[in-house]
């Protein structure tokens, strides 16, 4: 009986946000869609590499995913707070589905072009720079503030999940069957996702009239005058812009490793996917478990450094096996630091701010990408595959000393309110 009630307070505890039966239905949805999103994302790096055997043009992928966020990420907040959530994530994740099935039928074709893979690229990044923060934002009207930091490692959980099948699975596709069936199964794998959106039931509160009537710059600006003037989310902002430009870079870096490096092919690549992913699943199982504990702030810098040691230590792996085991450690502590970042924004933001302040949040995490993936790509293209992870490392590194410096004693008071050190 002891045994019975231990399990079902674990399962209240690490999966207490799928007590609410729209999040469930959501959350089955994203299970389908995110398998063919990671199919996807690993056999287009693959056939960019095997197309154009250059790490720099690999890099420019990765740009071109993520350059509108850099771009646009914040007007899209403003969007996103002035209409219903669910309305917005069909229209994007139709959209999304139109690419997945253009990209099939130019790699079907036979004849696809350097700059067509591209363009697609753009169009993926344009829709996903709308589609990311009303995703986010829709988590809190699906369960509420008290259970979204779990809401938010469960959705970590799923992605990283599915980063560590869809990889495998692609792996095995590309070679039977060639990269465009990966394409064509993303597509059909939105699908689940819209019928879901279809399924649910939450009444989100409208967006308010004077809202629309306002400037979406006044908007933006307000936004960011919110997170400016409050220390523990300037903090954040600052720590997930470095670490996230720096330390977010493996789609590019890990296929030039595992074919510089290792001097392996798709197998190689698939694998070290595979077990980044492994890594992150039990970095969001982690935080699923404490998230019933209250917010921990201290995991952000925690999580930072040790990513960055990680990549640093990535110098040492010179074989297959040292090469896995890093890479998981790196998913694992990745996650830590993201789901802690998103959780600190999600927790301190009132709800007039919420579409604002997590487009912010997507912009840090993916729209500073593009500067990461071009650093990355230019480091391996001069010095060879094995200096991406370190290079990257390093820089962050110092910049963190650089901008953190005075911050000491906030950060500090950040390990003491969570038990860590002595007051």
């Amino acid at each position: 009986m002891a045994l019975r009630d231990r399990a079902a307070s674990l399962l209240d505890t690490v999966f207490a946000s799928l007590k609410h039966r729209d999040f469930r239905i959501f959350w089955t949805g994203q299970c389908v869609s995110l398998l063919g999103t990671w199919m996807q994302r690993t056999a287009l790096m693959w056939l960019v590499y095997t197309m154009t055997d250059s790490p720099f043009l690999v890099g420019l992928v990765g740009v071109a995913q993520f350059m509108p966020m850099l771009l646009f990420t914040l007007f899209a907040g403003a969007i996103v707070d002035r209409f219903t959530k669910r309305k917005i994530l069909i229209v994007t994740q139709s959209l999304l589905m139109l690419q997945a099935v253009a990209l099939a039928a130019l790699a079907f074709s036979g004849s696809a072009e350097y700059w067509q893979l591209l363009t697609l690229c753009v169009f993926l990044g344009i829709t996903t720079t709308i589609d990311v923060p009303a995703r986010l934002s829709f988590f809190v009207c699906l369960v509420g503030k008290d259970d979204v930091m779990n809401a938010v490692s469960l959705n970590s959980s799923i992605v990283n999940l599915a980063r560590i099948i869809g990889p495998a699975l692609a792996g095995a596709v590309m070679m039977e069957f060639g990269a465009g069936v990966c394409f064509l199964l993303n597509a059909l794998s939105f699908l689940a996702v819209l019928y879901s959106l279809t399924r649910l039931r939450t009444q989100e509160p409208s967006a308010l009239p004077a809202a629309k009537k306002r400037s979406v710059v006044k908007e933006v600006v307000e936004g960011v005058d919110y997170i400016r003037h409050d220390e523990t989310l300037s903090i954040n902002a600052v720590i997930l812009a470095v670490v996230c430009t720096f330390a977010l870079n493996s789609e590019v870096m890990i296929p030039v490793f595992a074919k510089t490096v290792l001097e392996m092919g798709a197998d190689a690549y698939t694998g070290m996917l595979s077990a980044m992913g492994a890594g992150s699943l039990a970095g969001a199982m982690t935080m699923a478990s404490l998230a019933k504990r209250g917010e921990k702030k201290w995991l952000l810098p925690a999580g930072a450094a040790a990513t960055l040691v990680m990549h640093m230590l990535m110098l040492l792996a010179w074989n297959r096996g040292t090469a896995y085991l890093f890479v998981a450690a790196v998913g694992y502590f990745n996650l830590v630091f993201l789901n802690a970042g998103n959780s600190i924004f999600q927790v301190h933001t009132p709800d007039e701010y919420r579409g604002r302040v997590m487009s912010v949040y997507t912009f840090l995490s993916q729209g500073s990408l593009p500067l990461g993936n071009f650093f990355a790509g230019s480091v391996m293209q001069s010095a060879g595959g094995w200096a991406g992870y370190p290079s990257c490392g390093l820089a962050a590194a110092l910049l963190l000393f650089l901008f953190l410096r005075k911050k000491r004693e906030t950060l500090r008071s950040w390990f003491v309110q969570g038990g860590v050190l002595k007051g």
